[in-house]
């Protein structure tokens, strides 16, 4: 009998195996497919490493404005891309193994379906736990459409044989942007086709549109209000059909149009309660709506972030085994976050819009400018930084960056605004000069909005 069976070795499953087996719990946890899950690798780790891959063909650009003789037009080689990135996921896979042996973590390879509130079957096998831990994760999501045969996933990426002339990539969030950024950067040309308006959908509306201009400056072909009918091959090409009842051929499709909770298969005899989309119901600590079993990170679908799914974990185990310690459970009204697309993009806080909703009366900080590393030569990127104030308090609600190191930035930020810094703190700190985080604490032009 084991006092934890989690059932998923993705972020969310290890961080709680690893902490319980710490506080002394007999921990087994179970994987049928790759240790780290979704994030490490066909996620976060190899999405950042290809990001940073397709930036070089701006920096080869960017070398000649500094005296380096380094041609714009080099070659690339995608097969060492994909390698070099499949060897770092193995190594990381290794790491994760490694860290739950040593935390004396039980691992046991293969499909895990809940059986009752206390078993979990693998194969032959049934594992006993006096608590159940679900961490499945999320798979993607691709509409029924005739010709879905023909359609990549954003998992496909990763191993392709061949890196695609021609790409299509349909969504409007995280993925599909930072895929469209990406494949563009290494000189595939991208046609980005998303359903609404505009993409990324809850971000503050200034930002979406400056994201929008800076995207389809450096090359990719953005088209809103609209989506794929049907998907057809063509001597070898894929031919798109459109709503408009206009066509569009391609090398590649990729969907990208969101992700959906691990679920299927998962519970035999047993069920808890879901959403319609198959997330897992989940209390204030966490328990399914069966006693005993419990679930985190992306199957109970609150916030899709790695890091959140790690506070999930860790809070949950503490909870279980060493309650003095848990301390209150993860908040996600200040979730940092970030869109690696090119630019890049952080925020933390509400949008523009979310806080006039929310406050009634507001102030707003901007600055747009063309970052000091362009300066030099004719490359035209442009960053936007804004500062969403509640006008009664003087508190800094809202902070959103597009350009460089967004995230970089944003993350340090964070940590004040989390601590309700205000204002006239950001105007009372001395910036780093010369920097682009400096913005920040120099804007005072506010627009009072409500």
């Amino acid at each position: 009998m084991f006092d934890l069976v989690v059932v998923g070795a993705g972020s969310g499953g290890v961080r709680a195996a690893r902490i319980a087996a710490t506080l002394g719990a007999k921990v087994a946890i179970i994987e049928e497919r790759f240790f780290g899950g979704t994030c490490v690798n066909v996620g976060c780790v190899p999405k950042k490493l290809f990001s940073y891959g397709a930036s070089f063909r701006d920096l080869f650009h960017l070398a000649a404005d500094y005296g380096f003789n380094v041609a714009a037009d080099t070659p690339f080689d995608w097969n060492t891309l994909r390698d070099n990135k499949t060897r770092e996921i193995q190594r990381l896979n290794g790491i994760y193994r490694r860290l739950l042996d040593n935390a004396g973590v039980e691992i046991i390879e293969g499909r895990g379906v809940v059986v009752s509130a206390d078993q979990v079957q693998v194969g032959e096998r049934f594992i006993r736990g006096r608590n159940i831990l679900i961490a499945t994760g999320g798979l993607p999501f691709v509409p029924e459409i005739p010709g879905r045969e023909h359609i990549l996933i954003s998992d496909d990426l990763f191993s392709l044989p061949a890196l695609p002339a021609r790409v299509a990539v349909v969504g409007g969030g995280y993925i599909a942007c930072e895929f469209a950024s990406i494949l563009n950067g290494l000189g595939c040309e991208v046609h980005q086709i998303y359903r609404g308006d505009l993409f990324l959908r809850g971000f503050d509306q200034e930002v979406r549109e400056f994201v929008a201009t800076q995207v389809a400056h450096r090359g990719v072909h953005l088209h809103f209000s609209t989506d794929i009918t049907a998907v057809a091959e063509h001597q070898g090409a894929k031919q798109l059909h459109l709503q408009d009842g206009s066509s569009m051929e391609v090398d590649a499709v990729f969907y990208a149009t969101g992700r959906q909770p691990h679920v299927a298969g998962l519970f035999d005899g047993i069920q808890p309660d879901m959403a319609i989309n198959g997330a897992l119901g989940v209390d204030g600590t966490f328990q399914t709506s069966i006693p005993g079993v419990y679930a985190v990170g992306d199957v109970i679908d609150r916030v899709q972030l790695t890091p959140v799914a790690l506070a999930e974990g860790m809070w949950l185990a503490r909870h279980l085994f060493a309650p003095e310690q848990a301390g209150p459970a993860p908040e996600y009204d200040l979730v940092p976050t970030a869109v690696f697309c090119h630019p890049n993009i952080a925020t933390v806080g509400l949008s523009q819009e979310r806080a006039l909703e929310k406050y009634g009366t507001i102030r707003v900080y901007r600055s747009e400018f063309r970052g000091m590393k362009y300066t030099l030569g004719d490359i035209q990127h442009r960053s936007l930084m804004k500062l969403v104030v509640d006008d009664t308090t003087d508190e800094v609600i809202g902070m959103h960056m597009v350009g460089d190191d967004a995230g970089e930035i944003i993350q340090g930020f964070a940590v004040a605004i989390r601590q309700r810094v205000t204002k006239a703190d950001f105007d009372r700190t001395v910036g780093i000069h010369p920097t682009a985080a400096e913005e920040f604490v120099t804007l005072r032009e506010g627009q009072v909005l409500g």
